[in-house]
């Protein structure tokens, strides 16, 4: 497998002409934009490999997502968000970072190779970066989920659900999971993206924020819950019982725990 041949890193990026930080990280992705964005977009990525989209397709990232999808049959695609700050792992009590292209290259041949050997479709990394989450004696899993700033399609025939695309990454795991079985998730492994570093995103412009709203994560959230019931997906705050309403805003979680009732690791 040759990993820059065989293995398509692909980078939907929406209303951050300047602002694509995975460029720095991994200068060979591909860059998905809207056709009215492309000239923007050159001009402020000088040397990078930008692709257009219809421009009726952005402003929900699970149709962007399917459409790239749709464009690469076959390939195996790994989707990356456009502020991917770096791939790492925890050693020693120190972050140790993926820095060079070889380096990040053999890590996706590597764990796709694993994922083909395990039979699943997709594979991804530990959703958060806290050492707690590094479970040491248990370097990956096959039924926790994976999400949308580092997923790896094998192939996919699943697609995201365009009704729910602040969601969407929770709803296609379920998808895999309740299709397939199982997902790889290397839990030696996270990332940091920009919006990740803080509780708020704060400086981000475009992408999600763009249709981003406490009220609107709660909708979706909610209609998540409704698709796979309330057992599997549960949701801290959803339905507070606090009488002042700062401090429902205050509890509220935006993430859902996902409980799937798949034995395994």
């Amino acid at each position: 497998m040759k990993p820059k041949d065989d293995i398509l890193i692909c980078c939907p990026s929406y209303r951050r002409p300047t602002q694509v930080d995975t460029l720095k990280y991994i200068p060979h992705i591909t860059v998905y934009v809207a056709e009215k964005e492309a000239d923007a977009y050159r001009i402020g990525n000088k040397g990078a490999i930008i692709k257009t989209m219809p421009d009726k397709i952005q402003g929900n990232i699970a149709r962007v997502r399917n459409w790239i999808l749709d464009q690469n049959p076959g390939r195996i695609v790994c989707i990356v968000d456009d502020d991917l700050q770096y791939i790492g792992y925890h050693e020693r009590n120190v972050i140790h970072k993926l820095r060079s292209e070889w380096e990040i290259s053999r890590f996706l041949v590597k764990y796709t190779l694993m994922a083909m050997d395990f039979g699943t479709p997709l594979w991804g990394i530990n959703v958060n970066l806290d050492k707690q989450c590094y479970r040491e004696y248990t370097p990956f899993s096959l039924t926790s989920v994976v999400l949308a700033p580092f997923m790896v399609h094998i192939s996919p025939e699943l697609r995201f659900d365009e009704r729910i695309p602040l969601k969407e990454d929770y709803d296609f795991s379920l998808q895999v999971l309740n299709k397939h079985r199982k997902i790889l998730r290397v839990n030696k492994y996270h990332y940091l993206t920009k919006q990740g570093g803080s509780k708020t995103g704060a400086g981000q412009t475009g992408g999600c924020g763009t249709s981003r709203s406490l009220d609107e994560e709660k909708r979706q959230l909610a209609l998540l819950q409704k698709k796979w019931g309330n057992k599997i997906v549960q949701v801290d705050g959803l339905e507070n019982n606090r009488s002042h309403s700062s401090e429902k805003t205050k509890n509220f979680d935006i993430n859902p725990v996902v409980r799937v009732p798949i034995m395994g690791i």
